[in-house]
């Protein structure tokens, strides 16, 4: 296997699905090449499945999700395919699909490469989903967990769709996120297998204990069937049980990791960096040291939540609900305003024009308070704008102001004294939104004074590379 030690990894985004084709760098046993990459927007929107869900539904086609990766494998390099030992899988956590064992995808022939389709399928509520209300959340029973349970996580989803489609269940018998199905299609599994880091982001998990609340969800009604069987993170789900583009039948397949550990495990060079991702949603992860154990309880109003991560050790995390997509929520409506005017415009070109008149507007006295899909610890929180004068209304200082308030609110979150109480001497950006950005760098770096280095754009499918390829060369996960 150490002959053949290219490993391909793939992240299924929430905005686009990505790859990249890694391998170990020639005379550095630390180190890796990143042979080759590919991204491709999914743009898989669509409908909530269920009426009852209404606008605050957010759901995807898993069709179009898995033909945007198929499109990613095909513009990849064939001859590097061959090579590939091991497959590494990541995605989006905590959003839930269903599907009917046995019958979830139909490998056929897509000119000379073969491919799976999806068939008896759902679609995928994602982490974005906003149906479960405050409400609703406070009905559901206490979990025996440190996480609290939060909307467009996977358990309140099932929770919400047993009270309000229990006949939607009736049709399906397996649940998993979008990359725990993309695995069990490749490896053909009767029942999916979920990383713990997987698992923890739908709730109702024990970290401690590796394993579900089965009696607390029992005693709920909870439909506990439909839960994956957990595996450890790192470890192999099993082997494609076809040939798939150019990649050999037999290959190991990685249990699907979270897209947030993956991200982190490609940029985190030392215990002493935090990795800020900033693509459709923000996340700021500090490294807490070994032996750590999160309070067993979960406190749904504190910002910070402890991820697991490998080996039994956990995350610090900032997860923020607005980032990217509060960008690309205003440039929609810049368009759809000018569209009213009687004005077409691409919205990529309202992006490229908005960043530049922020880089040349370096300060603003407009604050924009960004969080127009509220917080996990802060869930009815709406977004406001203040300090507004004739002055300020300018195209460059409201763009300002917006990626300034998206960074504020992420340090509101988690501050930068305390990133330094916890020895964090460095911060590596990665994410789409934040490559693309200059303004946002400016903004990161004023808000954490720290050296600041930057990734891939394709960070969390390296990582989940990078796993499966430590794993062929047998070292250890760090």
């Amino acid at each position: 296997m150490a002959a053949r030690s290219v490993t391909l990894g793939i992240d299924l985004g929430t905005t686009s699905v990505k790859a990249a084709l890694v391998e170990a760098a020639p005379g550095d046993p630390s180190g890796f090449v990143v042979l080759a990459s590919c991204a491709r927007a999914a743009r898989a929107e669509t409908a909530a499945q269920s009426a009852a869900a209404g606008p605050q539904g957010q759901e995807q086609d898993v069709r179009r999700i898995i033909q945007a990766l198929h499109e990613c494998l095909a513009a990849l390099p064939r001859e590097q395919l061959r090579k590939v030992c091991g497959i590494g899988v990541s995605g989006q956590m905590h959003g839930v699909m269903f599907w009917k064992t046995g019958q979830g995808c139909a490998w056929t022939e897509a000119g000379a490469a073969p491919v799976f389709e999806p068939r008896a399928v759902s679609h995928l509520v994602t982490w974005q989903d906003g149906r479960c209300s405050s409400e609703f959340l406070a009905s559901l029973p206490q979990p025996e967990s440190h996480l609290s349970v939060a909307t467009g996580f996977g358990c309140a989803t099932i929770f919400w769709l047993l009270k309000n489609s229990p006949d939607f269940l009736k049709s399906y018998d397996t649940a998993g996120t979008i990359h725990d199905y993309v695995v069990a299609m490749l490896c053909g599994l009767a029942r999916p297998l979920m990383s713990d880091q997987n698992a923890a982001s739908w709730g109702y998990f024990n970290t401690r204990s590796q394993s579900w609340n089965l009696e607390i969800l029992g005693a709920a009604g909870f439909p506990v069937q439909l839960l994956p069987d957990i595996a450890e993170p790192g470890s192999v789900a099993g082997r494609t049980s076809q040939a798939w583009f150019e990649i050999p039948r037999g290959t190991q397949v990685g249990v699907a990791l979270g897209d947030l550990q993956a991200s982190v495990f490609s940029c985190m060079a030392q215990k002493t960096d935090a990795v800020l991702n900033i693509s459709t949603s923000v996340q700021l992860v500090a490294s807490m040291p070994s032996g750590f154990q999160p309070a067993q309880t979960p406190d749904p109003a504190a910002p910070v939540a402890y991820f697991p991560y490998f080996d039994r050790t956990y995350l610090a995390v900032a997860a923020s609900l607005n980032g990217g997509n509060v960008l690309a929520t205003f440039v929609h409506m810049l368009v759809q305003w000018m569209a009213d005017l009687g004005l077409e415009v691409e919205e990529s070109m309202v992006y490229s024009c908005m960043i530049q008149a922020a880089a040349q507007q370096r300060d603003t006295c407009l604050t924009i308070t960004p969080t127009v899909l509220g917080e996990r610890h802060l869930p009815d929180q709406l977004a406001s704008v203040t300090g507004i004068s004739s002055s300020d209304l300018s195209l460059g200082h409201v763009t300002r102001a917006l990626c300034r308030g998206i960074i504020q609110n992420l340090h509101s979150m988690l501050p930068f004294q305390q990133l330094r109480e916890w020895g964090v001497e460095r911060v590596i950006g990665s994410g789409s939104a934040l490559s693309r950005n200059e303004v946002l760098k400016q903004e990161v770096q004023r808000a954490f004074p720290l050296p600041v280095s930057y990734g891939h754009d394709v960070d969390a499918a390296v990582g989940a590379a990078l796993v499966m390829l430590q794993r062929s060369l047998g070292r250890q996960k760090s």
